[in-house]
């Protein structure tokens, strides 16, 4: 039989990983698991991803669009004349307002990096990726300073099911910005 070209195979290797650890969580997410959920053979997923750790980088680099697109949906960031701790507190709330179970799915990925060496890179480059982005608006400790605080704070809500306070938030960002000019090299 004549091998198909199917170029969107890796992609949806990829997707059923992430709806595996959505349903079963992160324990139930296997070479097998993932070919079954993507309806592929088994021999497909380890084709493209030879170990456990290659599918969760990819799956945790695939997540972790969903925080890039609120991010890039919003101009806040970017306007160096806006209220960058209102406009961070506005895009958390509208990621954590967004799809739950991708945001949960996000952070299981991401806090996995604590058991799996090979996927702390990957969980880096968010809290990198966006530290480099605030650092335009401010210095760069401050930067690493205020990507803490939006960490912690979108772990608070995930983990004790209090809503999502943006004001609270806003404040609390507020207050790690220092007042006025600041180097920014």
């Amino acid at each position: 039989m004549a091998r198909r070209h199917d170029p969107e195979r890796r992609q949806r290797i990829i997707d059923a990983a992430i709806r595996v650890v959505g349903e079963k969580g992160l324990a139930g997410l296997s070479h097998r698991t993932a070919a079954a959920e993507a309806d592929v053979p088994l021999g497909s997923t380890t084709y493209h991803f030879k170990s456990l750790d290659e599918l969760m980088v990819a799956a945790l680099r695939r997540a972790g669009e969903g925080f890039d697109k609120a991010v890039a949906a919003h101009g806040a960031l970017d306007d160096p004349g806006g209220d960058l701790a209102a406009g961070l507190a506005r895009v958390l709330g509208d990621w954590l307002g967004g799809d739950r179970t991708g945001v949960e799915l996000e952070y299981e990925l991401y806090l996995a990096a604590l058991r799996r060496p090979a996927l702390r890179p990957v969980a880096a480059e968010w809290a990198d990726d966006l530290a480099a982005r605030l650092a335009h608006r401010t210095d760069p400790a401050t930067a690493r300073a205020l990507v803490a605080l939006t960490d912690g704070i979108c772990l608070q809500v995930l983990l004790t099911g209090v809503p999502y306070d943006e004001e609270y938030a806003r404040e609390m960002l507020a207050r790690v910005i220092p007042d006025g000019p600041t180097d920014h090299g």
